[in-house]
């Protein structure tokens, strides 16, 4: 280990960036962060450091550097372009034994500027040494995609009770069961998603519990939507708590690869619904999530799509407030959103549309039930979920109702997925033309004028104009 990981409290101490460029900005914004006194030095500065210097406790002095500057400080950050000038103000500060650090050349250097991750009070700092600092943001990049972006709260959580705990727990391995069951559990997942009070609530409960010398509980359901298919577009949330699970309960239309991200020993429960054919009904699948969350399981209802559109989420988590049982709700992309996407067909367009509507086609006894005259206006998109049955009816209703049967529409089978088939024609022909083209579900239908741009902008496979 060439660098010795430390991390200094520079608040309110007096620290010189020699440089006006934008590495000096650069700098200059991370030392005021940590809330110290910054002076630059230079002989013309960077438009955004004036900027700076007009809102922010930054003192700006034009002028070329000279050996006393270095005087009264406690960090010199030499980032000029001129290395020798870089080389000479290292010199001086380390003969007054003051830390310095010269950009891109860390062998006059005293530390090491790391690639940092900002979850405060929780900090990631990460170095190459100056070798590969390109290395060092690529995995930045990556860690940023793994940790929370509350982890930093969670944080402030656990250190705001951490004496109670220990004046709880006696003993060392008592404490740490407790904060690894209540950190990844309940009160964990709460504070994650945004909730803190709702956090610092089931943080008393595992104190109470801790107290009658029984485990904090764990227990709580996270709806997740997981989107149209493609993994890619799930959210960093949604990854995060299918790899900390332990029951996932999901829907029919959850792709193969999404489950493949679940962690591998947990357990998964299938709950998919197909036309007259339901793997468990919805009182069912409702009483499971509370029965395994009492069990202190971390359960996910995964479902394809969004939970909140034509997902009945609201419906499953309405049960779960009843009996008390924590959740937290992760939205996801929804099919009209995802499927347009990868098919070229913008829902809505200055040109084309202004408005968008979602509707179900699921039949109520023999027919779609739908307020037709709602569904047909100038300048609209209409988005048509589960209407692959009624097909033939709706097109018809539409016409009926005064839509052109020149409309443009689109039928998008497995969007976002390899299987993805976009069939283009109008609403008078589309229910034919998907017979023609064998067209099975999971579909979806847009009609409107937006449609015309599926052939311009159209970049996803699948299409049969």
């Amino acid at each position: 280990m060439d660098y010795l990981p430390i991390f200094l409290d520079l608040k309110d101490r007096h620290c010189l960036v020699v440089g006006g460029g934008q590495i000096a900005l650069r700098k200059t914004e991370l030392l005021l962060r940590v809330g110290a006194d910054v002076t630059i030095l230079s002989i013309s500065f960077h438009k955004e450091l004036i900027r700076l210097a007009e809102r922010e406790k930054i003192i700006l002095r034009q002028k070329p550097f000279e050996p006393g500057d270095i005087q009264n400080n406690d960090l010199i950050i030499a980032a000029t372009d001129n290395q020798e000038l870089n080389a000479q103000i290292a010199r001086l500060a380390r003969h007054s034994k003051i830390l310095v650090n010269t950009v891109d050349q860390p062998e006059t250097c005293d530390f090491i500027m790391p690639a940092i991750i900002d979850r405060s009070p929780l900090i990631v700092a990460i170095s190459s040494g100056g070798r590969a600092p390109i290395l060092t943001r690529m995995l930045k990049a990556r860690l940023e995609t793994l940790i929370p972006t509350n982890f930093g709260q969670l944080a402030k959580l656990a250190g705001s009770y951490r004496k109670r705990v220990k004046d709880m727990l006696q003993h060392s391995a008592q404490r740490r069961r407790f904060w690894e069951q209540t950190l990844s559990g309940t009160p964990g997942q709460l504070m994650l998603s945004g909730q803190p009070e709702k956090a610092k609530a089931a943080m008393e409960n595992a104190l109470k519990s801790a107290s009658q010398g029984a485990p904090p509980p764990s227990g709580y359901v996270a709806l997740v939507g997981a989107g149209p298919g493609d993994p890619d577009l799930l959210t960093f949330r949604a990854l995060r708590l299918l790899q900390e699970a332990d029951v996932v309960v999901y829907d029919r239309l959850v792709s193969p690869p999404i489950l493949d991200l679940v962690r591998r020993d947990a357990e998964k429960i299938y709950a998919g619904k197909a036309r007259a054919e339901h793997a468990l009904p919805q009182n069912e699948i409702n009483q499971l999530l509370i029965r395994l969350a009492r069990e202190g399981k971390k359960v996910i209802r995964l479902k394809g799509g969004d939970p909140f559109i034509f997902g009945r989420g609201g419906e499953e988590i309405e049960t779960l407030a009843e009996e008390d049982i924590p959740f937290i709700v992760v939205p996801g992309i929804t099919a009209a959103s995802g499927c347009a996407s990868y098919a070229g067909i913008p829902l809505t367009h200055r040109d084309y549309a202004q408005s968008c509507l979602f509707v179900t086609g699921h039949r109520r006894g023999d027919r779609p039930n739908l307020e037709w005259e709602k569904l047909i206006a100038p300048k609209q998109t209409l988005v048509i979920y589960m209407g692959l049955l009624g097909l033939d009816d709706i097109c018809q209703c539409l016409i009926k109702h005064g839509m052109s049967p020149d409309m443009p529409a689109a039928l998008i089978q497995a969007g976002t997925t390899p299987n993805q088939k976009v069939v283009v024609a109008t609403v008078a022909t589309l229910a034919d033309k998907a017979r023609q083209e064998q067209v099975n579900p999971p579909t979806l239908a847009i009609i409107g004028e937006v449609v015309r741009l599926h052939s311009k902008l159209a970049w996803f496979q699948g299409t049969t104009e």
